[in-house]
C-alpha cells in the first residue's frame, strides 16, 4: 500500500510540474532525479570564493550548501567587506596565491572578471583543487587549450558555469534535435542581448583600498576608470568579447549542444557589426551579427538583439526574446530560460523511443559539480565543453575585429590559410601575469 500511494503522490507531483514549468508529462517522468547524495559530518569540502562581486557571492552561496566557505579573496576592500557579513568567520585575502597555499581548501569558487579566469583556474588545478569556474571559460582561444590540457594532467574536476546545461527544457529542446525530431537540421538562430554603446569616459583617482594594477592583471596598464571595472568590465575588449562572451557562452553552449558540435566547432565564420563603437568608450561590439557554417552544411546565425541584460531586457520592440531557434525539414523549437516552445505541440508532446539518444542528465549545476568531486566522474560541462564553447564566441569576435570571412579547422583549432588570424588566438600577457607565474 504505501509503495503504491507513493507512486499516485509521485505521478500527480509530476503532472503539476509539468504543467507549472510547460514541459511535457512523459519528459518530466523520465527525468524523475535521483536522490541527491548525502553528506556525513565529516564530509565538507573546504571552499574558497576568489573574486567576491556580485555574481561570485551568489554562486559561492551555491556552493556552500555543499561544504565549508573557509576563505574568500578579491582586490577590492569594498567586496571584502560585503563576504564578511556573509561568511564572518572564514578568511579574508587580497592575493589568490595565499588561498591557494592554504591545505584546508578542496574547491575553488573562480568568479573572478573574464580576463583573470585562466590564471586563477591552471593555479587552482595545480595545487590540487577542484574549479568551479564561472562563464565565459577563457579570454583566448589559446587559454582554453592550455586549461584542457592542465585539467587532464592534473587530473582535477572543473566546472564551468553554464548552467543552462542543467536546465531541463535547454537539455529536452537538445535531446529531441539530435533524436531527429525536426527532421534534418538546417539552420540554428541564437539571439543574444545587445551590449552597452557608450563614452567617452574620463580617468579617474584609484579609489582607496582597490588593488587596480593587480585587478588589470595580464592586460594592457591604462589609467583607472570606473566603468572598466566590475560589472561593466565584459564591455570592453580587452577583459572580454561584449555579450558576444558573457551571453554567448550560454546561448552559442546550447546551440553546439543541440547540434552535435560540442566538443568541435564550426568550419567557417563571418561577421560585421551593426554599429561602430564610440572611441574612448566601450570597445566590445555591442550590435553584431555573426554567420557559421558547419562541416554537416547546418548553418548557425548569431545576431544581436535590441533586448539587452543590462537595463533587465529580455524581448526587443520586435518582439523577439534572446535564446536558441533550432530550424529543421519539419518544424522548429525554441528555448530561452524560462519558456519552450515549438512549431508544433507533437514536437515537444510525443515521446521519444526507448532508443532515443540521451544527453547528460542534470538537475541542479552544482549540486553537478559536487557530486563530480566526491565520484571523480566528469561534471555536465567539463573544461572541453567549456572551452569549445566559448572558443564559437571567440571566433565571432575576431571575424568581428578582421572584418573577413574566416576558415577554421576545429581538430586542430586554428585558422586556415591564414596566419594574421591565427596571431589572434592568443594575446600578450603583460609580466608578471603569464603563464610562468603560474
Amino acid at each position: 500500500m504505501r509503495t503504491r500511494l507513493h507512486r499516485r503522490s509521485f505521478a500527480k507531483s509530476v503532472a503539476a510540474a509539468a504543467a507549472a514549468t510547460t514541459l511535457p508529462d512523459w519528459f518530466m517522468a523520465e527525468a524523475a532525479p535521483a536522490e541527491a547524495a548525502t553528506l556525513a559530518a565529516n564530509d565538507k569540502p573546504g571552499i574558497a570564493l576568489i573574486g567576491c562581486g556580485g555574481r561570485g557571492r551568489g554562486v559561492a552561496r551555491e556552493a556552500a550548501l555543499h561544504g565549508e566557505l573557509v576563505a574568500y579573496c578579491d582586490v577590492d576592500d569594498s567586496h571584502l567587506a560585503q563576504a564578511k557579513e556573509l561568511w564572518p568567520n572564514a578568511a579574508p585575502l587580497k592575493d589568490f596565491r595565499k588561498v591557494l597555499e592554504r591545505k584546508d581548501i578542496d574547491v575553488v569558487v573562480n568568479g573572478t572578471p573574464d580576463h583573470w579566469h585562466t590564471l586563477v583556474n591552471i593555479a587552482a588545478l595545480k595545487s590540487g583543487k577542484d574549479v568551479y569556474s564561472e562563464k565565459p571559460l577563457t579570454l583566448t582561444i589559446d587559454e582554453g587549450k592550455r586549461l584542457v590540457e592542465t585539467v587532464k594532467s592534473t587530473k582535477r574536476i572543473l566546472q564551468t558555469g553554464s548552467q543552462q546545461r542543467s536546465d531541463a527544457k535547454f537539455r529536452l529542446a537538445c535531446e529531441l534535435v539530435r533524436n531527429g525530431r525536426l527532421g534534418k537540421l538546417q539552420q540554428v538562430n541564437v539571439w543574444l542581448p545587445s551590449g552597452r554603446r557608450e563614452g567617452p569616459f574620463e580617468p579617474k583617482p584609484v579609489p582607496s583600498g582597490f588593488d587596480w594594477e593587480m585587478w588589470q592583471g595580464q592586460t594592457p596598464a591604462v589609467d583607472y576608470v570606473p566603468e572598466r571595472t566590475h560589472v561593466t568590465f565584459r564591455y570592453w575588449w580587452d577583459y572580454s568579447g561584449g555579450t558576444m562572451t558573457d551571453w554567448g557562452a550560454h546561448h552559442l553552449d546550447i546551440a553546439q549542444w543541440g547540434t552535435g558540435y560540442d566538443r568541435s566547432g564550426p568550419v567557417s565564420i563571418e561577421a560585421k557589426p551593426l554599429v561602430q563603437m564610440i572611441k574612448g568608450g566601450f570597445s566590445a561590439y555591442s550590435e553584431y551579427e555573426v554567420n557559421y557554417a558547419y562541416a554537416d552544411g547546418v548553418k548557425l546565425l548569431c545576431k544581436s538583439t535590441a533586448a539587452n541584460n543590462w537595463s533587465g531586457g529580455v524581448v526587443d520592440k520586435t518582439g523577439q526574446q534572446h535564446g536558441v531557434k533550432f530550424e529543421g525539414a519539419e518544424g522548429w523549437i525554441f528555448v530561452t530560460r524560462g519558456r519552450i516552445e515549438a512549431s508544433e505541440a507533437e514536437l515537444l508532446t510525443t515521446p521519444l523511443p526507448a532508443s532515443a539518444t540521451r544527453l547528460y542528465v542534470s538537475e541542479n549545476h552544482m549540486r553537478n559539480f559536487f557530486d563530480c568531486v566526491r565520484s571523480r566522474e566528469a561534471p555536465i560541462c567539463d573544461a572541453e565543453i567549456g572551452h569549445r564553447s566559448v572558443s564559437v564566441c571567440h571566433l565571432g569576435v575576431i571575424a568581428l575585429r578582421l572584418g573577413r570571412k574566416l576558415q577554421w579547422d576545429p581538430a586542430q583549432e586554428q585558422f586556415v590559410g591564414d596566419g594574421d588570424a591565427n596571431g589572434s588566438l592568443a594575446r600578450e600577457m603583460r609580466k608578471p601575469w603569464t603563464y610562468d607565474a603560474v
